[in-house]
Order: structure tokens, then sequence, then C-alpha cells
């Protein structure tokens, strides 16, 4: 329950509730205590999220909306409250101080973040010259903060603390102590595989206690979803405020492009990162159905692409032409497609029962599967006429792990929507499915420069 500090507000704002729907319709004293419980459940999940019990309140009615129409009716019309909630510091009290230092300790991250990544420059190295040192270090200068601020906002114990910090000692050492031939295959592999297996390691800290729960990685699956939604806006204003200082500067025959490439940049792209973060969690329990409703939009027109392109390349009887370019955009396209799927099933109820956009996610799955047979196919007969390299045994893999989700993924779908098995068993399987993307990659950064020979 909320705390009691804020008790008294609490309970006439649902007293306001319950008068309503008395007032609006003859309804049953039993029936407003039943939903008067439902409210207080899911205010007391709000609060524990880290809402204040106002805010907890306004958003926990708009979700009764799903459930009663006089809610819904209630909610529409505090709906100016709830948008006050999302820009607005919460009232006096402990919450506001705990907003404050969650937001200073962020911005604080920030600047740290922003600052690590011109140390190097101290040491002579220089972003043109030595592209592929930050290539490869990219991730260190902004994940270990942002595990950091998980780690600290969760409280974590000691020993969780060490392994963390272990994962990152040892992938700064595979990324930097080989050997590599200069913007060679394994190395450019390594600077994209690296960030992927420390992606787990934020995952770990930001659920804490939760990672071994499916609910954990769900959370963090949402969480990681958002933040790129997050970080790309934020991405787009820097980018318009970058134009205007631009104009203003040259308009006095200043030349800020040199400040731009060398300060600007590479500090607002990893700063911008914990920035983000920081508002997807302090507005998590609010804001995290941005995700979901890209998904809603994009999977039909997904659908309809691979739908087309499987019938086109049928029609044409035409294959695959797997240059490295074109392994890297099959293997976004299918990552997007499982991006898709997962936050579909982040947002679902599980306890409803199929619809039509279950149906229509099935067809999806369906069709990725199909188009990664096809990729899988045109990597292996490369591999037989032109032999084994890096990247295309990468890509193989890659492909590999993509087939058996998506294979297990459409039939666990089709099963729940033939009412034989449960949505739960899908989402399950998804998140247990995370680690091995993250061993995948860490495979990639330790073994292939070495069995390569660093080429």
């Amino acid at each position: 329950m909320p705390d009691s500090g804020h008790t008294g507000s609490l309970e006439e704002q649902i007293d306001q509730w319950r008068s309503y729907l008395r007032r609006r319709q003859v309804i049953h004293a039993v029936d407003v205590a039943e939903l008067e419980d439902h409210l207080r459940e899911q205010v007391a999940g709000l609060v524990d999220a880290g809402l204040t019990t106002d805010e907890a309140f306004l958003v926990a009615v708009k979700r009764m909306g799903a459930l009663d129409d006089l809610s819904r009716e209630f909610a529409r019309e505090h709906s100016e409250r709830l948008w006050k909630q999302l820009v607005v510091v919460p009232p006096s009290g402990e919450p506001r101080a705990r907003t404050r230092t969650d937001a200073i300790v962020a911005f604080a991250l920030a600047v740290a973040a922003a600052v690590l990544i011109k140390v190097p420059a101290l040491f002579g190295l220089d972003f043109d010259e030595d592209g592929s040192f930050y290539a490869r270090n990219a991730s260190f200068f902004v994940l270990p903060l942002l595990t950091g601020y998980f780690v600290w906002k969760r409280r974590l114990d000691t020993s969780t603390v060490r392994w963390l910090a272990a994962a990152f000692v040892a992938a700064a050492v595979f990324a930097n102590v080989y050997p590599f031939t200069p913007e060679g295959n394994t190395e450019v592999l390594t600077a994209l595989h690296v960030p992927i297996a420390l992606w787990l390691v934020v995952g770990m800290a930001y659920a804490g206690d939760r990672w071994g729960q499916v609910a954990g990685r769900m959370d963090f699956i949402r969480f990681s979803g958002e933040l790129f939604i997050y970080y790309v806006l934020i991405a787009l204003g820097g980018g318009v405020l970058t134009a205007f200082m631009a104009m203003l500067f040259q308009a006095i025959g200043i030349d800020p492009e040199p400040f731009f490439a060398y300060w600007l940049l590479p500090c607002g792209a990893v700063g911008g990162i914990l920035v983000a973060s920081w508002l997807v969690e302090a507005k998590q329990s609010v804001i995290e159905n941005m995700a979901p409703v890209l998904t809603r939009l994009f999977t039909p027109l997904f659908a309809a692409l691979l739908l087309t392109f499987l019938g086109t390349l049928v029609w044409t009887g035409r294959v695959i032409d797997m240059e490295r370019d074109v392994l890297i955009a099959f293997d976004l396209l299918l990552v997007v497609v499982l991006s898709l799927l997962l936050y579909s099933i982040s947002a679902r109820d599980p306890r409803t029962p199929p619809g039509a956009f279950d149906a229509l996610s099935v067809v999806l799955v369906v069709s990725a599967l199909l188009v990664d047979a096809v990729a899988l196919w045109a990597i292996a007969a490369r591999i037989t006429d032109l032999g084994f390299t890096p990247n295309r045994v990468a890509a193989l893999g890659l492909n590999v792990i993509l087939l058996v989700n998506l294979a297990w993924s459409a039939v666990l779908y089709i099963r729940f929507l033939k009412g034989r098995g449960t949505f739960e068993r899908l989402e399950r399987w998804q998140t247990n499915y995370l680690p091995v993307y993250a061993v995948w990659a860490a495979i990639v950064v330790i073994v292939f420069p070495p069995l390569f020979r660093y080429i």
C-alpha cells in the first residue's frame, strides 16, 4: 500500500471516484467495493514501481477504464491531471526528494560518460585516426555507468556487483588484447557483438533479484524498447538543436563543425543513453505503452513486406545475393521482426482469448521463419562455394539462433490460437531465450578472432 504520508490524499481521491460511480449510475455497493479493491491493488503496485500515490491513482484509474465504462469516463474527465503528472515534479515530501536525487545521479552519470569518452584523447587517440579503438570500446564509455545506475537504484548486494564488474573487465580485455588486423572482419564483429553481450549484464542489474523470473526479464525487454524510442527522440531533438547552432554561428563567420564532430556528437551520444534511461525509469509505469503502440502499427506492415518478398522470390525464381551488406540487412530485418513479436507479447494480457492481432502475429512469425530459412540456404551455399569467413560464420550462427527462436515461437503461438497451449508458455520461451544471444555474442568476441587469425 502507499506511504502513510499520502494516505489521506489517496482516500480523498478514491472517495471522489466512488462518489462519481454512484452518482452516474445506480450500482450495487458490493460491485463498487470489488472495483475499489482492484483499484487499490493497482495503486499499490504502481507505488511499489516508484510512482507517487497521486500519480499511481491516476494511472490506475486509466487502467480501470479497460474494465469499467464509468471508470473510463472518469479517467477521461481527469486526464488533465494525468498529463501534468508526466511533466511536473511530484508534490513535496519523500517522493519528490527521491525523484530529484534520481535525476541528479542520472545527469551526473551522463556528464561522466561524456567526460569518459574524451579521456582517450588525452593519450593521443583521435576519432579519425583511431576509429577502430573507439568502435571496439564504445560500450565501455556508457554501459558500466548505466549498470552502476541500476546497481544504485536496486541496491544490489556486493557479490552481484562483483560478478557484473568481472563481466565488464573480461569484455574489455578481449576487446583490446587481440592483435586485430586494422579494420579487419574479426575486429568489426567484435565491435558489433561486445555491446550485445554486455546488454545482458545491464539487464541483470536492471532486473536485480527478479532476473530469474519471467516478469523481471520481460520488464527489461520493455525497458529496452522504451529506451530506444526515447533515445531516438532525444537524438532528433539534438539534431534540430545542432542545425540551429550551426546556423547561428555560421552567421557570424564561425565554423562549429569541429566542435560538433569532436565534442557535441560523441559526448551527446553517450550522455543521451543515461538521460533516456532515467526518463524511462522515472515514468515507466505511465509511458511503457509506446513500444506496444508502435508494434500494433508496424506488425501488419512488416507482415505484408515479408509476404510480398516471399511471393516475389517464388514468382521470379531469383536467389539472394549474400554479400556482407545484404547479410547485415537481412539479420537486422529478422531482429526487427523478433522485436515486434517481443513487444506485442509484453503488452498483451495473457488471460485474454486469442484475437485477430494474434493471428496477424503468427503470419508475421511464419513469414520471418521462411525468410530466415531462405537466408540460411543462401549463406550455406555461399560457404560451400567460397569457404568460411568470419562474417559468413557469424551470420550463419545468428540465423540459426533466430531460426530456432522463430520456429518454436510459431509452434507455441499456433497452439495458443488453437486453444492447446497458454500464452504464458510463449512469454516464458522468449524471456528464457535472451541469454542465447548474449552467449553467441560472447563466442564471436572471444573465439572468432584467434579462430580466423585476427583477419
